[in-house]
């Protein structure tokens, strides 16, 4: 089992910066793909970015290619979203999830049901 408690959000100018946080808790952490998702008021969960067990395989959705990198520090038990150039509809709750086990194998997972380990989200606002 793993359990992830994401940080990093706040309040900030369009065009700025922010990087995002996922602490998680589990001795499998280091083998799981992970993945960032994003969900603004009346949509649903959409995937931003994914990042497989080693760090060297990184998917992004197309509304943030070129503005974000995710990241892992393994040692840390730590993934990351740096988010640069920020947007106004940048504006969601951000989750962090670690993909199942059931699922073998290096794609592109922007199913949100191919994740598990959701935590309570941290909140990123962009003002124009």
């Amino acid at each position: 089992q793993v359990q992830l408690v994401e940080s990093g959000g706040g309040l900030v100018q369009a065009g700025g910066s922010l990087r995002l946080s996922c602490a998680a808790s589990g001795s499998t952490f280091s083998m799981k793909d992970m993945a960032w998702f994003r969900q603004a008021p009346g949509k649903e969960r959409e995937f931003v970015a994914q990042i497989n067990w080693s760090g060297g395989l990184k998917a992004y959705a197309g509304s943030v290619k070129g503005r974000c990198a995710i990241s892992r520090d393994n040692a840390k038990n730590t993934v990351f979203l740096q988010m640069n150039g920020l947007k106004p509809e940048d504006t969601a709750v951000y989750y962090c999830a670690a993909r199942k086990q059931e699922f073998a194998g290096w794609r592109t997972a922007a199913d949100p049901d191919e994740y598990d380990g959701w935590g309570q989200g941290t909140q990123v606002t962009v003002s124009s």
